[in-house]
């Protein structure tokens, strides 16, 4: 071992190096359809989502159960404005849930969980989250990305036995990846396990950043490097980790400018000996299992920014009656007014993006990793554009906190908050720069699979004429199909114009129009910039940002037609959504995107780009350094990145599990 005082040196992997890793986690293999994928291709397939899939009737009565004793829990224990204030969630909040079950909604019956689907469960986090966000992110951690979802995809039957119980009803658990120096590059994790000689066991060392969860978890997913020797595979592994093993100390209770109750430190294993029947699927899969839970784990999210969206809208409309200026109420005025419009709007459209993806999850008959990938990235963004318009909206109370607004006799409405909290979803779980670079690999999955060996330098002239081989057969049936369409013919879609109704069948064939247009993009980009388009992140940031507005669309009108239908027949959805209203929202929602995409359309080929990249340059050399002359820098001192010691845990723990 080395000295306590030692600094771990940083590692240092090359580019080639970190995008083969990230390739080797990917799942290559498409074996069910996908909406998305075949978006991005310019094939509409509407049928793949309409008619919208519904709940079965014994899943819809278990999960409106749970909801309605999810609610008074609620209302009756979770005290958000305490959390906020306190920086803490409270221990009876913590048993609280325990005795709900809902550390359990998504872990099966058979194992001592609730059971729920994904809508119900999404649905759940939603009701919590508007409440405290807090709350919603440790449900969330624990269930979406902790130890429950990648057993239920890669454990044992020993292991689902073992664990699966304890997280339904007792136990809290977390998932550690990120390191001080590793955040989406995981080519460059230096946490090890090192296998014992007798086999049974694995040494983890190493420090883990921002374990959500971690301060309060008993049990953790860890992911950290084996080494490559004589009987191991080695490579980046997954393991179920006891929290209070000796050796792991949490040694920092990380503080942040929103979701200030959030359970998140900073953990340090050291010499921590893990079974070797705790790891997850085979040696070096810990990052295909990362990845695969987050293809639906990450509709966790875009549920939370939905029901923050319908809260909003809710604030917007009352505060919008209350509220008179120059002798008007000011909803009345336009300015306000088209604030008010996007709110509802959008509001609409992220609870049918959430539904939508989380019936197909259900429903399991199709790939949605694109789906749920779209359903963050979309969700994350444009909750943060709503709460910021209602903070606008309120004008100087939205900037003033619930506290004190209720120190002065007014209403105590956490707009600022929202807003704060709101912010980390634009990060977690993938940001939006990654999240755009992952779904535009997707996005360009076909093309890279037929043609490229073409356009990869590493390749010899045999593969490249392979390659060419192949390129010429798919773009020979391909790009014919991308010149004509039924959004080009009038009465597609006519089963979404019914009478007395707004037309959506012509936002329909917008959608069919605009994904052959954005194929027929993104392949031009291929031509243009070859084996440099992966360095156009610009562009490929902007096809994703269109096919997403598409999907939302998508999403919108089949919501919309399901509930007309069920409004016209009294089987409607629990929460009573007139038909007709949804109708007029999914069109507002839909003329508003339009006016979006067809600016970022524009965006693809007139940007500054270029211009932009010598000035990063520029500044980055310090040629711009005269700009920051007559002003302070008020940050401490220390370094960017803090370089994790190995050394033995500290004395002082802050683990604080409640039981």
């Amino acid at each position: 071992m080395t000295a306590a005082s030692t600094p771990r040196s940083r590692t240092t992997i090359s580019e080639a190096e970190a995008r083969r890793v990230a390739e080797a986690a990917r799942e290559k293999d498409w074996r069910k359809p996908s909406f998305a994928k075949e978006l991005f291709l310019g094939r509409f397939r509407l049928d793949l989502i309409h008619p919208h899939p519904l709940p079965a009737p014994e899943d819809q009565a278990r999960g409106e159960a749970f909801l309605h004793r999810l609610r008074e829990f609620c209302e009756t224990r979770i005290d958000g404005a305490r959390v906020e204030r306190d920086a803490r969630i409270p221990d009876d909040v913590l048993l609280g849930l325990k005795e709900l079950g809902a550390l359990g909604m998504k872990i099966d019956e058979q194992y001592g969980g609730l059971g729920l689907t994904q809508v119900y469960y999404n649905r759940a986090l939603a009701l919590v989250n508007s409440v405290s966000p807090a709350v919603g992110a440790l449900l969330s951690a624990h269930q979406s990305i902790g130890v429950p979802q990648p057993l239920k995809l890669f454990g044992t039957p020993e292991q689902k036995e073992r664990f699966l119980p304890r997280c339904a009803r007792s136990d809290i658990s977390a998932f550690l990846l990120t390191e001080p120096d590793v955040g989406s590059d995981p080519a460059r994790l230096a946490t090890t396990a090192v296998p014992t000689e007798d086999g049974d066991a694995y040494v983890v060392d190493g420090v883990k950043l921002w374990t959500t969860n971690g301060v309060v978890a008993d049990l953790l997913v860890v992911m950290a490097r084996v080494p490559a020797g004589e009987g191991h595979r080695g490579g980046i592994t997954a393991f179920v980790v006891e929290a209070d093993s000796p050796g792991i100390t949490v040694e920092n209770r990380n503080a942040f400018m929103g979701l200030r109750g959030i359970e998140n430190g900073v953990t340090r294993f050291h010499q921590v000996r893990v079974p070797a029947a705790n790891r997850i699927g085979a040696e070096g899969a810990g990052l295909r299992i990362a990845l695969t839970t987050l293809n639906t784990g990450r509709l966790s999210l875009p549920a939370a920014c939905s029901g923050a969206a319908k809260w909003c809208v809710r604030i917007a409309r009352e505060w919008s009656c209350a509220r008179e200026q120059w002798g008007r109420q000011i909803g009345r005025h336009e300015a306000v007014g088209t604030k008010v419009a996007f709110i509802a709007a959008t509001a609409f459209a992220l609870e049918s993006v959430v539904e939508l993806a989380s019936q197909m999850a259900d429903e399991e008959r199709n790939d949605i990793r694109i789906e749920a990938a779209l359903a963050k990235l979309y969700g994350s963004e444009m909750a943060w554009l709503v709460a910021d318009e209602l903070v606008q909206i309120r004008g100087g109370r939205g900037f003033e906190t619930a506290e004190s607004l209720a120190a002065r006799g007014e209403r105590a409405v956490p707009a600022e908050q929202v807003l704060r909290d709101l912010r980390i979803n634009r990060i977690f779980e993938g940001s939006t720069e990654i999240m755009h670079l992952l779904i535009a690999r997707e996005a360009v999955d076909a093309h890279l699979s037929v043609a490229g060996d073409l356009i990869d330098p590493e390749k010899d002239l045999r593969s490249k004429g392979r390659a060419a081989v192949r390129a010429g057969g798919f773009y020979a049936r391909w790009l014919p199909r991308l010149v004509a369409g039924p959004g080009q013919v009038p009465g597609s879609y006519a089963a979404f114009h019914p009478p007395g109704h707004p037309d959506l069948a012509r936002h329909l064939r917008f959608v069919e129009r605009s994904a052959r247009r954005l194929a027929r993009s993104t392949f031009y980009g291929m031509s243009r910039w070859q084996g440099r388009m992966e360095t156009k992140q610009g562009f490929l940031g902007r096809v994703v940002d269109i096919g997403a507005e598409l999907f939302a669309m998508s999403a919108v009108c089949v919501r919309a037609q399901m509930l007309r239908e069920q409004a016209a027949t009294g089987t409607e959805d629990p929460g009573g959504t007139p038909g007709t209203a949804a109708y007029e929202l999914a069109d507002l929602f839909c003329c508003q995107a339009r006016l979006r995409v067809q600016e970022v359309f524009h965006r693809l080929w007139h940007n500054t780009d270029e211009l932009d990249g010598k000035a990063v340059r520029r500044v980055m050399a310090g040629d711009y350094a005269w700009l920051e002359e007559g002003v302070l820098d008020p940050s401490g001192d220390g370094p960017w990145i803090a370089e994790p010691a190995q050394q033995p845990p500290a004395d002082r723990n802050l683990h604080r599990p409640v039981h």
